[in-house]
């Protein structure tokens, strides 16, 4: 099993006008989410800010790195790229999986405890998160298995 590290390797790589869209980005969803705050209200509002704002510009950068460390190897990176931005997606659907169990858990204890409810909030988002990737990965593992053990039956016959 592969454990859960933290690399900072891709800002190396990553030019500064790269971090100005993803920051950019970020802060208009920011702006949206405010404004769909104040017309309707923090309930609604509050769902946007699991919106993984920075998601389209960072898949797309993913991708584009990708393919060119391949083509700086002499390589065909096209495939590599896209399952490197298909990861991502994945990561982005998982983390907002854990937002969703963030707002749930605050929303249901904010009355009572805003600090509390922040708390808890907090340890149902990695609980949920970390949950989900290691699903994902077993649910990867099992259809792998199965795909190996089907292509054998089928070329022994």
């Amino acid at each position: 099993m592969t454990a859960i590290r933290v690399s900072t390797s891709s800002l190396r790589e990553s030019r500064w006008y790269e971090h100005l869209v993803r920051f950019a980005l970020g802060g208009a969803a920011t702006v949206f989410t405010g404004i769909v705050s104040s017309r309707y209200g923090a309930s609604v509002g509050g769902l946007f800010l699991a919106l993984p704002a920075i998601f389209c510009a960072s898949a797309t950068l993913i991708e584009a790195h990708e393919i060119g460390r391949k083509r700086d190897a002499g390589l065909e990176g096209r495939r590599r790229g896209q399952d490197a931005a298909a990861l991502d997606a994945a990561g982005t659907a998982l983390g907002a999986l854990g937002m969703l169990a963030f707002a749930a858990v605050f929303w249901a204890l904010a009355e009572s405890n805003v600090p509390s409810a922040f708390a808890a909030a907090s340890l149902a988002w990695i609980v949920v998160s970390v949950a989900a990737w290691f699903a994902r990965r077993k649910i990867r593992s099992v259809r792998g298995t199965e795909r190996s053990i089907g292509g054998a039956a089928s070329r022994s016959h």
